[in-house]
């Protein structure tokens, strides 16, 4: 019964952490983590992406460097990540934030190195300058497969929301779902784990909704 809770089980350990309200707190503070680094992440890497895939002569010097710590996982960072940042607010974004950025860097950069050369050497043609050539040309048309990258990339935030509150904390969903397993609430640990899909899920099919909003050509 302890290592495979009945449903019954999983309920009454879920009322028991809305009823303390807990609940509400901890949703609250996993949701901000999230969309706070991956805004971040997101926002730089985008940025980063343009500039890589545009500019050889950037790409030349930071590409391979991303390419070295791109394979690095975000929980790898935990203890450096406490010695650099104690047990703040920063550095769980931080670890978020590294989660997000490469995913959305790769994919920008392919993107922006993969736009359609006809529509570039038109542009050109047309006396296009450089920073409307980004803006209207590159930018929109790579824009599907950097949406594609983003969307990824929340479900990534999510994973590293784990190893984010696994750097100390007072609060979050993962943060209970551990006090849970120390205390050997079973039932707890499985609601945690089905708050984590749920909120992972609402957010891809969100982001879902609202990529072909904006991105309505693809």
């Amino acid at each position: 019964m302890v290592l495979f809770p009945p449903p019954t089980l999983v309920v009454e350990g879920m009322a028991r952490w809305i009823e303390s309200g807990d609940f509400v707190i901890d949703l609250w503070t996993s949701v901000r983590r999230v969309v706070v680094g991956f805004l971040l992440g997101s926002s730089v890497g985008v940025i980063m992406g343009v500039l890589t895939g545009r500019v050889q002569l950037i790409s030349s010097f930071l590409s391979p460097v991303f390419h070295i710590l791109r394979p690095i996982p975000p929980i790898a960072f935990i203890p450096i990540v406490i010695l650099w940042f104690g047990l703040s607010e920063t550095g769980k974004l931080f670890l978020i934030f590294w989660g997000v950025y490469f995913m959305v860097w790769i994919s920008t950069h392919l993107a922006v190195q993969n736009v359609d050369k006809g529509l570039i050497r038109a542009a050109q043609a047309l006396g296009t300058p450089e920073h409307l050539m980004l803006k209207e040309v590159i930018f929109f048309g790579a824009l599907p497969v950097i949406f594609v990258g983003l969307r990824t990339s929340v479900g990534i935030s999510f994973y590293t929301l784990v190893a984010a509150e696994l750097a100390g904390t007072v609060a979050g969903v993962f943060f209970r779902i551990d006090i849970a397993q120390q205390n050997l609430q079973t039932g707890q640990v499985l609601g945690g784990l089905l708050v984590l899909g749920t909120m992972s899920f609402a957010a891809d099919r969100a982001f879902s909704a609202l990529a072909k909003k904006l991105v309505w050509w693809r």
